[in-house]
């Protein structure tokens, strides 16, 4: 029998939790091992893959022949809305912990292993969305594969879900300062998972068993960086051997491939964007428009839609909002005041989706009204775009508190909006002494980022000491 040439290259499946905001920090850090030599399979469900095709055309998932897509079925019934940019959170939960990934990802690595060849090598490590540990390491560990774990939340965020079982069993309140690293937090400040009155809820659970799982990977990935969480971090290095802070992978990426890279065609965008944003914003004078934008899967409901609405309006100021069609929960519910349309028309932009970072680093954007998810933090302090925050669900909350008491870049809108709130917050942020101190503040973050993703910063050398480990662990 003859024996087949094998690559030595590494290589790395990558698994992102199907819910845009992940998918785009795990495409950013498999385009940064693929940079450091790694062939890479990135795994979709079925259903987002569908999404990408729908997007960016028939062409998006070839990839390149050491940058390959894969998918996996999600466990759920077929779905074709055009209406709803993602699935149900909680029905992806119970899907989850039902066991239905486990399979299938178990026999797409075997699978993977068996068509190794001279141009696909044998998988050698498991790059696996932190949420997904449950069934990740099970898979990966059958077959004698190393894995890492990727948390595209905060530190702090993650930090919070790893405490849940504490919640669970203490049922500590208020929480005052028993977390270790996590100073000045408040119960209402943590993931807001925790907040159930069933202790089956799906949700909680997996987070929770996810959080658990972290103590059997190789390492885990944090997408952040050392200067802004530093006493989180320095809490987590003494409960786990191998805490890798990449981040913000953009920065990174900017700073690893070039313009004319074929990795510069594979987008991050489950929905088209919309470029005539970009357009509009250049006949912007300078810090002179607040973006809005709440994210992928935030819902907010008709009343709350108004207020904004009027809080925007009675501003005076310039505003790109971005209004997804399933913002509003309740059929027919998107339904803007006709008086509001009339009134902002010549200083206002509505879309449904568009290039986040692009907008953000438009010298025309002075502001950012966000829903504090992680990636949307990330990218506002890399641009050094100051924020008003809505937190609503998930580690948004804590990203807000993070954001407003830690950084000195935020300022909270309570839950119950007002549109009289939304106005003072928008005109302090947008030229208040506060606003400018935010703005100052903003800046300086803006260079410790760049900082830690320069040639000796932080999150370049814990990379280089990732892609190290990567290259030369066995199970």
């Amino acid at each position: 029998m003859s024996s087949r040439v094998v690559s030595d290259k590494p290589h790395a499946v990558c698994i992102p939790f199907p819910h845009q905001s992940h998918m785009k920090a795990s495409l950013k850090l498999a385009k940064l091992l693929h940079h450091k030599g790694f062939h890479i399979t990135f795994v979709n469900t079925e259903f987002n893959h569908k999404q990408f095709l729908k997007s960016r055309g028939p062409d998006f998932l070839d990839g390149l022949p050491d940058f390959q897509f894969q998918t996996i079925p999600d466990g759920l019934p077929p779905s074709d809305s055009d209406v709803s940019h993602c699935q149900d959170g909680v029905s992806l939960c119970q899907s989850l912990r039902s066991g239905n990934f486990l399979v299938p990802f178990r026999s797409l690595l075997a699978k993977l292993n068996d068509s190794a060849s001279s141009n696909i090598p044998p998988v050698t490590c498991v790059v696996s969305d932190g949420f997904f540990s449950t069934f990740t390491i099970t898979a990966a560990e059958d077959l004698g594969i190393p894995v890492i774990l990727f948390w595209t939340v905060s530190a702090c965020g993650f930090m919070g879900f790893y405490h849940y079982r504490a919640l669970l069993e203490k049922g500590l309140a208020p929480l005052k300062d028993w977390i270790q690293g996590m100073k000045y937090i408040r119960l209402k400040d943590l993931p807001t998972l925790c907040r159930i009155t069933d202790a089956n809820d799906p949700a909680f659970n997996l987070a929770m068993e996810a959080a658990e799982g972290s103590s059997k990977a190789l390492a885990n990935v944090i997408h952040t960086f050392d200067a802004l969480e530093q006493d989180v971090l320095d809490a987590l290095s003494s409960m786990f051997p191998h805490v890798y802070t990449i981040g913000p992978l953009q920065l990174l990426l900017n700073n690893s491939i070039s313009e004319e890279s074929q990795l510069k065609s594979i987008g991050y965008s489950l929905w088209k964007e919309e470029p005539e944003c970009l357009q509009w914003l250049d006949s912007k004078e300078p810090e002179s428009v607040i973006y809005v934008n709440f994210g992928s899967i935030v819902v907010m409901t008709p009343r709350q839609l108004v207020e904004f609405s009027w809080g925007l309006a009675n501003s005076r100021h310039s505003f790109l909002w971005i209004i997804r069609p399933d913002l509003v929960a309740g059929d027919n519910a998107l339904i803007l005041p006709p008086e509001f349309v009339a009134e902002t028309k010549e200083r206002g932009l509505l879309a449904s989706w568009c290039p986040q970072e692009q907008v953000l680093n438009h010298p025309s954007v002075g502001g950012f009204l966000t829903h504090s998810g992680w990636n949307s933090i990330l990218e506002s302090l890399s641009a050094g775009v100051p924020m008003i925050c809505w937190p609503v669900l998930a580690d948004q909350q804590t990203n807000c508190r993070y954001a407003n008491k830690h950084w000195g870049i935020g300022m909270e809108i309570d839950n119950d909006v007002k549109r009289d709130e939304v106005e003072r917050l928008i005109r302090e942020i947008m030229g208040g002494e506060q606003g400018m101190k935010m703005k100052m503040k903003a800046r300086e973050w803006k260079k410790m980022a760049e900082e830690a993703t320069g040639p000796d910063g932080s999150s370049s050398m814990n990379l280089d000491k990732l892609v190290k480990q990567l290259s030369v662990s066995k199970v």
